[in-house]
């Protein structure tokens, strides 16, 4: 059964749309939307499972981040002190001048842990967030 399709544009700076180029041509994509189709499938089965993440877990939230954004490390600041009784530890590494990544070790309720997350996600200047969790004790 085909599915109707819409049109949407979208505005993306001029360097992440040449890595995107690159990626979907390394990939073997037909087409850029072939490939932004995807990328969204991902992001959707992304999003479904950390709807799933509940209990007790622990983790780490990694993130990269323009510290020259204004306003973005104290808002980053805000968030950590807000989450201060899950969060157990930080790592913070300079990348260049204006890019710094940070990991913070979780653990908590998985639903307090996915709020952590996409509090940080929404940030802006935040170029990329990623969730890890596991559940204490459970054999893997």
């Amino acid at each position: 059964m085909e599915q109707e399709l819409t049109r949407i544009g979208v505005s993306l700076p001029e360097n992440l749309l040449e890595k995107f180029d690159e990626i979907i041509t390394k990939r073997g994509y037909s087409s850029r939307s072939e490939g932004i189709r995807d990328a969204i499938r991902s992001y959707i089965r992304y999003y479904a499972w950390m709807s799933e993440v509940e209990g007790e877990r622990a983790g780490t939230i990694s993130m990269v981040y323009d510290h020259s954004q204004r306003g973005l490390v104290n808002s980053l600041l805000d968030v950590e002190h807000e989450f201060s009784s899950i969060i157990r530890s930080s790592l913070h590494i300079h990348i260049s001048h204006d890019m710094c990544m940070e990991v913070l070790l979780v653990m908590g309720e998985g639903k307090e842990v996915k709020k952590v997350a996409e509090k940080i996600m929404t940030l802006r200047g935040v170029k990329h967030v990623k969730l890890t969790t596991i559940i204490p004790g459970e054999e893997i």
